[in-house]
């Protein structure tokens, strides 16, 4: 069982920044992959950004050239650095692992953490 921790939120002005942390509780060197996805009131949640181990990253057209995701092995920490933020941008963000093996694919989410972007 991997437990994820999400911090950062928060309420933040339309063009303002927020940097999300997602700290693991165990190596994410050992996870093949991390990401942040989203869920708007009243919509599914969407995938907004995933890194691999071997360090490709992934964005989703909605956030691609605003949004950065990183990754601290030694802190198994991943970040979701977001500038130029936008009311569209108001959700709840959850990191998520996933662990593979030959006979599995598991998935393992946080708590969430809320992004308001409003004036």
């Amino acid at each position: 069982q991997v437990q994820l921790v999400e911090s950062g939120g928060g309420l933040v002005q339309p063009g303002g920044s927020l940097r999300l942390s997602c700290v693991a509780s165990e190596r994410i060197s050992t996870l093949y992959r991390m990401g942040w996805y989203r869920q708007a009131p009243g919509k599914q949640r969407e995938m907004v950004a995933t890194t691999i181990a071997g360090g490709t990253t992934s964005y989703s057209n909605s956030v691609k050239g605003r949004f950065t995701i990183s990754r601290d092995n030694a802190e198994n920490t991943v970040y979701l650095q977001m500038n130029s933020l936008k009311p569209e941008d108001t959700a709840v963000y959850y990191c998520n692992a996933q662990k593979r093996s030959a006979a599995s694919t598991v998935n393992f989410w946080g708590q969430g953490t809320q992004v308001t972007v409003s004036s």
